[in-house]
């Protein structure tokens, strides 16, 4: 084992940063019995430094200037658990101008800027590690990027955003409607005071943006994700899906086809027997289908202190093996080399392929289901099965499951059927994903 201690700087000291200082110190001697060294903070960039004094200790260089960390000629690799785009950024690419490796959970900074930063690092021939950006301890980039190297990745989807799959897993157990289970989400902490990111798809985005690169070897695009979250979905429509054997779950969902790769994240029916129809509270989990190793599940802590920093740590335990690497012989940031990626487009959500729950109100009379089931048949959309629900005397919701169609065809069907006379509602419309 080496005498010299690898030197980290950490930016950032609150969540995720106290429980990566937890775990380095906790698990000390296992992670230098792995690493080959010694891996020890040597400073830290934080807000309030006499907060930060009591945790680290007088024997650390705490400051408030990321830059001194970023910039400090004893400092190996800086970690970037601080969030947010500008400081971030900057910090980063400075380090990275200055030699250091580069180890962040900040998924937003790297599904925006992320191709600017590999491009720095790997001019640069340092490192830039984000396992921890994307679903928590579960170590799915590492499986992606290495364990299922051998394989044409076909098809990813996952739960991977906990605080979702918390506010849905309590609407289906409880029967709750989505503002009092968002509401129970922020009493225990997993939900933050404005949600958005969160409930609007948004977090979910930028962890599939990354999960897309690696698994197909395409530049960052999260410009091109689509982008749909829970906050309108009804309890009925939750319901209806148990009745049709489903349950409905917030996916990221990344798919190669010929014409180019689906990126999209929204609420989708998952049958009740798929694996990650089982996924409960806030929970990740993702899928990958890979050609020759078939379906891996890969399952976790999606969020919290100690998950998050497990994946950090083994992170750095990583670099630490490998920096005094040729830069050749380092793994790829998003797995494929760099000379290597792929120009694939990311494909318009009118291009995607899907199957579709459609739940609509109409006038309760002779005919309409005819009239409905006629316009879906013209722009060759088949209908798998349907149900009717009266809905008080005049009323009726009708509810169908359509065979695998294209998005743009569902599009121009729903705009005719919205302006018939007899149709009283928007349609709700849910995609549904046998995962098969």
């Amino acid at each position: 084992m080496s005498a010299h201690p690898i030197k980290v700087g950490l930016l950032g000291l609150g969540v995720v940063g106290g429980g990566t200082w937890k775990v380095l110190n906790q698990n000390a001697e296992e992670i230098a019995r792995r690493a080959g060294r010694r891996i020890e903070v040597a400073a830290v960039a934080v807000r309030d430094i006499e907060k930060a004094r009591r945790l680290v200790g007088d024997d650390i260089l705490v400051v408030q200037d990321g830059a001194q960390v970023a910039t400090h000629p004893d400092i190996d690799i800086v970690v970037e658990l601080m969030g947010g785009h500008s400081l971030a950024r900057d910090w980063i690419m400075q380090a990275i101008a200055h030699g250091k490796h580069v180890v962040t959970a900040n998924k937003a900074l790297l599904a925006e800027y992320g191709n600017e930063i590999f491009a720095a690092a790997q001019a640069k021939g340092v490192m830039v590690a984000f396992e921890a950006a994307v679903a928590g301890g579960i170590p799915i980039v590492k499986a992606i990027r290495e364990g299922l190297a051998a394989n044409r990745i076909q098809w990813l989807a996952g739960i991977i955003n906990g605080t979702t799959n918390f506010i849905l897993s309590e609407m289906r157990a409880r029967g709750e409607p989505f503002t009092e289970a968002l509401a129970e989400a922020q009493r225990l902490g997993y939900a933050e005071a404005d949600p958005t990111f969160d409930v609007e798809g948004i977090d979910a985005a930028h962890k599939l943006t990354l999960l897309a690169s690696l698994a197909f070897g395409i530049p960052v695009q999260f410009d091109k994700a689509y982008t749909e979250g829970i906050a309108r979905l009804a309890q009925e429509d939750l319901a209806h899906a148990e009745r049709l054997g489903y349950r409905v779950k917030l996916l990221g969902i990344t798919r190669r086809r010929p014409e180019g790769i689906e990126l999209r994240v929204h609420p989708t029916l998952v049958p009740a027997e798929n694996m990650l129809a089982s996924v409960q509270g806030a929970m990740n989990a993702v899928l990958v289908q890979g050609d020759a190793v078939g379906p891996t599940l890969y399952y976790g802590q999606g969020a919290g202190a100690l998950p998050t920093a497990s994946a950090v740590v083994a992170d750095l335990v990583d670099v630490t093996r490998l920096q005094a690497a040729d830069p050749g012989h380092q793994v790829p940031p998003l797995a494929f080399q760099p000379d290597a990626m792929d120009d694939t487009p990311v494909l318009p959500m009118a291009d995607v392929l899907s199957s579709y729950y459609l739940r609509l109100r109409v006038q309760d009379r002779p005919g309409v289901l005819a009239d409905v089931a006629r316009i879906l048949a013209d722009v060759g959309i088949s209908i798998g099965s349907m149900f009717q629900e009266p809905h008080g005397d005049t009323e009726a919701d009708i509810i169908f499951l359509t065979h695998q169609a294209r998005e743009g065809d569902i599009d121009s069907a729903l705009q005719r059927i919205v302006g018939l006379p007899f149709v009283h509602s928007d349609v709700t419309r849910l995609r549904v994903e046998n995962l098969s």
